[in-house]
């Protein structure tokens, strides 16, 4: 379905999308917009009849409303998913190992197949995202990885293992990339970047409740199952009843939100809109497709998450390894990782409102943060193995790599627009990201146990490329505005509601002059 919308005239209240409420105009030609861009456009200008006191009432119940919402929903979304990942991490303190002769490297690579899972969906799965309702189909993954999840009970064999870890990894690829998705259709970017810290932190929440969980089942030595057994069935059952509620609660976009009044859900829709991005497109765009390939940004950031990817795959998949060597017994090794839960929930909460209250503080939250974990693999690399507590605490600065990943899913969200190119963008930071957990699960030699000297090398560097790309992409935001603004002067009323105009015709930022990106 398509319709022409024409606007000539802002005197007519009903055809104000083109103007301001001064009554100056913005001259707009005939525009086609697809369905999805239509329902969007509709909300605004439904939106623009309504008084400016009136808007401001709702407007300031209506932020507290979907965050009582989405937030929650987000939330408990993401701490099952990371805990989903840790659950092998948690079982291999258990007879894991022994029971399914995971010998050699073969530990590495049961952990590394999982990232070959998602690097084989991450593409797929972001094209999809665009092209279906995103939270029936999140909750469609949440639904399908508990049942494999439970699978894992079955498990007899090292080839079993490879095999029920590649799926689980396929099935996960969507769900950061669709949180993502649901976050920035209901917040402005201003708004995003806490409520991301606050669910991405949640992956602390995660480890802390994982590691309570590995310790009491762990116990359970009377049971018919045993402890690593245990661990994968109750998790699994937990996503399986989640996903249930996450169906019935989550909604795909601003105007499908039941939740929400017809008046909450314009007020929302144009509050949003100043994104300049409108509402999401479910048609694919080829030329944004190649856009998104040849933008330099956009590889800057893939860098960056594959940087990430190595960090996680090393510290996620050994730290329970790292710490048994420091000389602790497993169930030892799994009650020391409680403490990581609680640092990262501070850390990357923290710095969700660092970047709220500071002005363009992105990318310089982004090369701060790689300091502490820097400095604790620095550590971790010198330090003696007598003094195991201090070991311990640099291993636990290693879990705040949450912080660098949800900066760059900040950066992607703020600073790439239309539909496809943005896509294509997520597309590749997670297929870069799984490929650095690839690398990441691969460079931890059982033979240099208990240091792990070549995992911590690589871990460092990463750190370093990440601090280096974090001024590039700021140098390059910067000198883009710059040209931007030298073209065309300060950025009038008039010009402002052009781009978000162009940002509901699905235009790009390299396409909406009026677009300006955020640092």
């Amino acid at each position: 379905m398509s319709k022409v919308v024409e606007v000539e005239d802002s005197t007519n209240d009903s055809a104000s999308f083109g103007s301001d409420k001064k009554g100056k105009t913005v001259e707009v030609k005939e525009e086609l917009l697809t369905e999805s861009e239509l329902a969007g456009y509709n909300l605004y200008e439904k939106a623009q009849e309504i008084n400016s006191e009136e808007e401001q009432a709702i407007s300031k119940k209506l932020l507290w409303k979907v965050d009582r919402r989405i937030v929650p929903l987000l939330c408990i979304t993401y701490t099952l998913q990371f805990l989903d990942k840790l659950s092998l991490n948690y079982a291999a303190a258990y007879s894991l190992k022994e029971d399914l002769n995971l010998i050699g490297q073969r530990y590495s690579w049961v952990a590394a197949i999982f990232n070959f899972g998602y690097l084989f969906w991450a593409l797929p799965g972001n094209y999809i995202i665009q092209r279906v309702p995103v939270a029936k189909y999140t909750g469609f993954m949440l639904f399908s990885w508990s049942i494999i999840l439970i699978g894992h009970i079955g498990l007899k064999n090292y080839g079993g293992a490879l095999v029920i870890r590649f799926i689980l990894g396929m099935f996960e690829a969507s769900i950061s990339p669709s949180c993502m998705n649901i976050c920035s259709s209901f917040y402005t970017v201003k708004h995003q970047p806490i409520r991301m810290c606050i669910f991405l932190s949640f992956n602390g929440v995660a480890t802390m409740v994982g590691a309570l969980l590995g310790f009491a089942l762990g116990h359970a030595t009377n049971s018919s199952l045993k402890p690593w057994k245990l661990i994968f069935m109750v998790i699994g059952l937990m996503n399986f009843v989640w996903s249930l509620i996450f169906l019935w609660l989550c909604p795909d976009s601003p105007d499908k939100a039941k939740f929400l009044t017809e008046e909450e859900r314009a007020i929302l829709v144009k509050e949003v809109a100043s994104n300049n991005q409108g509402l999401r497109d479910v048609k694919f765009k080829k030329h944004q497709a190649i856009e998104a390939i040849s933008d330099v940004g956009v590889w800057i950031l893939a860098f960056v998450g594959l940087a990430c990817g190595v960090i996680n795959g090393g510290s996620s998949n050994f730290s329970s390894a790292l710490i048994k060597g420091f000389g602790f017994s497993g169930l030892q090794a799994t009650a020391l990782q409680l403490p990581t839960g609680a640092i990262e929930l501070v850390v990357v909460a923290a710095t969700g409102f660092a970047v709220f209250s500071f002005k363009n503080t992105r990318t310089v939250a982004l090369f701060l943060i790689c300091i502490p974990p820097l400095g604790g693999l620095i550590g971790i690399h010198v330090i003696s193995l007598e003094h195991k507590w201090s070991l311990v605490g640099c291993t636990w600065l290693q879990f705040i790599i949450g912080g660098p990943v949800i900066l760059c899913w900040i950066l992607l969200n703020a600073n790439v627009s239309g539909s496809s190119k943005k896509t294509i963008a997520n597309g590749l930071w997670f297929a870069f990201y799984a490929s650095g957990n690839i690398i990441g699960a691969n460079v931890f030699y059982t033979y240099e146990a208990p240091k792990y000297r070549s995992g911590m090398i690589a871990l460092m560097t990463c750190y370093c490329g990440i601090m280096v790309l974090a001024v590039a992409y700021r140098g390059l935001l910067t000198f883009r505005n710059k040209k931007k603004m030298e073209e065309q002067g300060e950025m009038t009323p008039e010009m402002e509601e052009q781009a978000i105009l162009d940002g509901f015709k699905g235009l790009t930022d390299f396409e909406n002059s009026g677009f300006r990106y955020v640092l």
